[in-house]
């Protein structure tokens, strides 16, 4: 696909990458459109057609505080540091779907979208980019919605309290953005060949989840299984969410930094492997 400036110019030139590290990741911003046209598709196919469109984002993670409120905490009595429970089960579930849904949605990246991919050229990094994008907005009508629970229970007298570390929000979104791209697109690229790993990425995820300290506090860990917990890059970020907004469970600058490292890592070797891929995918997908 080329375009002419003039009669004796080309004003772009597309050449096929020649090697699997041949990387322009400034060509996203070039294509910011087409990231913002693919954001308003992922957001609005979510409720199209859907009985109660938008409230679906409220109705999932309600139902899921209910459930895991019933559960774990009426039934099995599993503390949780004196935060109501539904309030606490809530922050965490709000933090990890954005998560889950990063990795979730761009596993199936180049499955999903090779008719598309197979027919006109653009950065395929564009379409997992959009992905977390939207996500976002999700996460945002989630939080807001969270807030008006803390808002209720502040009111009410429960003894929990905002404090400076709610500044750092931004810092674990970006975190939990670039660690779900960095595992959704190492995914969507082996699922090229081994087709049948999508289906396991909705298991693997909920494994993940009851091994983040979401329907449990950190501090509730035996100190001989504690360590195993730790190394799960999510758990300092799913406790600072929490003790951001209640001023109560655990915060290490060490550990929130060894997530920052485990995410930076990650996510070099999706790209350097969705690059690989995306030179020969159209010819195994």
């Amino acid at each position: 696909m080329q375009h002419k400036a003039n009669d004796n110019e080309w004003s772009e030139i597309i050449r096929p990458k020649r090697t699997w590290y041949d990387i322009n990741l400034a060509e996203l911003w070039k294509y910011r459109d087409l990231i913002m046209i693919f954001v308003r598709r992922d957001f609005v196919s979510v409720y199209k057609q859907t009985i109660l469109g938008p409230l679906w984002f409220l109705l999932q993670p309600l139902i899921t505080t209910i459930v895991f409120t019933v559960i774990f905490g009426k039934i099995a009595h599993i503390s949780t540091n004196n935060v109501p429970s539904i309030l606490f089960y809530m922050t965490g579930i709000t933090a990890w779907n954005y998560f889950a849904a990063c990795i979730t949605k761009t596993s199936g990246t180049f499955i999903n979208n090779s008719a598309v991919f197979g027919k006109v050229y653009f950065p395929r990094l564009t379409v997992p980019v959009s992905i977390v994008i939207s996500s976002l907005f999700t996460f945002g009508i989630q939080f807001l919605f969270l807030l008006c629970f803390w808002l209720y229970y502040y009111l009410t007298g429960a003894t929990i309290n905002i404090n400076s570390y709610i500044l750092l929000i931004p810092v674990l979104l970006l975190i939990m953005a670039l660690m779900g791209l960095g595992f959704g697109i190492i995914i969507s690229s082996l699922t090229t060949k081994y087709k049948d790993l999508q289906f396991l990425v909705g298991f693997g995820v909920q494994l993940l989840m009851y091994a983040t300290p979401i329907i449990y506090p950190l501090s509730s860990i035996p100190d001989k299984y504690k360590i195993f917990v730790m190394l799960n890059p999510m758990t300092s970020i799913i406790e600072t969410f929490k003790y951001s907004l209640f001023n109560n469970g655990s915060f290490s600058w060490t550990m929130l930094g060894y997530s920052g490292v485990f995410t930076l890592i990650i996510l070099a070797i999706g790209i350097l492997l969705f690059n690989k891929i995306e030179q020969r995918f159209i010819d195994t997908i």
